[in-house]
């Protein structure tokens, strides 16, 4: 598959995947809002009888139907993270030269000097999913980009409460990152705030 073909289909998973987001936010709205059962909420009360507030046979049917859209959702981001390293395999320099540290490219780390150290070069998250006009895809990071460094986050237990705990604390501020992309090491600077999308920066890390 060539590699148009590959951000084509990346991008339809994207779309289908969003709308199974939407759907499943408006279920668990439903399931969450004020004196509902909530995800996992008993549906009798303290004697054993089927509660009288709620639509049990609704409330089993939007469990059931959000059960499925998370499997679905589960499989949809599976088959998007392939596409997506197999996109970012194809478009990798293939030859060692070409992975030199010759790049006179502004940002542009030669990869060869820094694998000497392991922990510094060693890539721990992947962009699967990056919104139009958001923080991050406003501050040069790629659809398909390494995560080698985010702030003080390096490869390590516990990375996404991390990476949630960097953006929230740096709210505004610029965060240092390194990625890897085609074969090349390169400094960002990737501001977490507030726009008219969902979270602080507007993607989606998949944790490698």
């Amino acid at each position: 598959m060539v590699a148009t073909d590959l951000k084509s289909e990346v991008k339809k998973l994207m779309e289908k995947r969003s709308a199974l987001e939407t759907e499943m936010n408006v279920i668990i709205d439903r399931l969450c809002q004020p004196g509902g059962p909530g995800l996992s909420g008993n549906l009798v009360d303290s004697e054993g009888f089927p509660r009288s507030d709620i639509d049990i046979p609704v409330v089993r049917a939007d469990r059931q139907r959000l059960a499925g859209l998370r499997n679905d959702h589960k499989d949809i981001t599976e088959k998007i993270s392939k596409n997506i390293e197999l996109l970012h395999s194809s478009s990798s320099p293939k030859s060692s030269t070409a992975m030199g540290s010759g790049s006179n490219s502004p940002g542009v780390v030669g990869i060869s000097s820094s694998m000497r150290d392991v922990n510094v070069s060693r890539p721990f998250a992947m962009v699967d999913e990056i919104s139009e006009e958001s923080p991050a895809a406003e501050d040069g990071l790629q659809l398909g980009d390494q995560i080698v460094k985010f702030g003080k986050v390096e490869y390590g237990d516990n990375l996404l409460p991390k990476l949630a705990s960097q953006a929230q604390m740096n709210q505004g501020l610029p965060v240092p990152m390194l990625v890897l992309r085609q074969g090349a090491l390169i400094n960002l600077a990737v501001t977490p705030r507030t726009w008219r999308g969902r979270g602080l920066l507007g993607c989606n890390f998949r944790i490698l």
